[in-house]
């Protein structure tokens, strides 16, 4: 059986960023106020200081940023969340991430083997592909946004 890749939020990032730009966030603009959503907004402009009148459009938001905070989880989440009590736990690192043009804070895991021992605020860092889960069964391999260090001083 083929894997297929498949977003676990379909609209929130594509693997083909504009001229050839890679993984990147998708937000939305509104043209009124020039404000800028992630997640997206299809509906509405969310900005209380909004004139009106504006319509959204899908953007591609800054592949970089720094790091505004971090943290690790290191325990299997309790219920009422699903979790299989007989498969391995691993840690994760959660990061929150201020991206480069828009200013927003936007949160997500890091790449595999990033630790928060490797992080400190201010650090750049990069939004990449990454998988959140693979079901063996369908062969569906469910893709999402992470973020890693770029080598750039805090």
């Amino acid at each position: 059986m083929g894997r297929t890749r498949t977003p676990v939020v379909s609209g929130w990032f594509t693997e083909d960023g504009p001229e050839g730009g890679g993984f990147r966030l998708l937000g939305t603009r509104c043209s009124a106020c020039t404000a800028v959503f992630f997640p997206r907004e299809d509906a509405y402009c969310r900005n209380p200081r909004c004139p009106g009148g504006g319509l959204l459009a899908e953007v591609p938001l800054s592949p970089r940023g720094r790091v505004w905070s971090y943290t690790d989880g290191r325990y299997r989440p309790p219920a009422p969340y699903a979790s299989d009590p007989d498969a391995p736990w691993e840690p994760y690192t959660l990061v929150a991430v201020e991206l480069e043009a828009e200013g927003m804070v936007v949160l997500g895991q890091t790449a595999p083997g990033v630790t928060v021992a490797e992080l400190a605020v201010g650090m750049e860092v990069e939004v990449v592909g990454g998988v959140l889960n693979e079901d063996a069964d369908t062969g569906t391999v469910w893709t999402t946004w992470q973020f890693r260090p770029t080598g750039g001083a805090a």
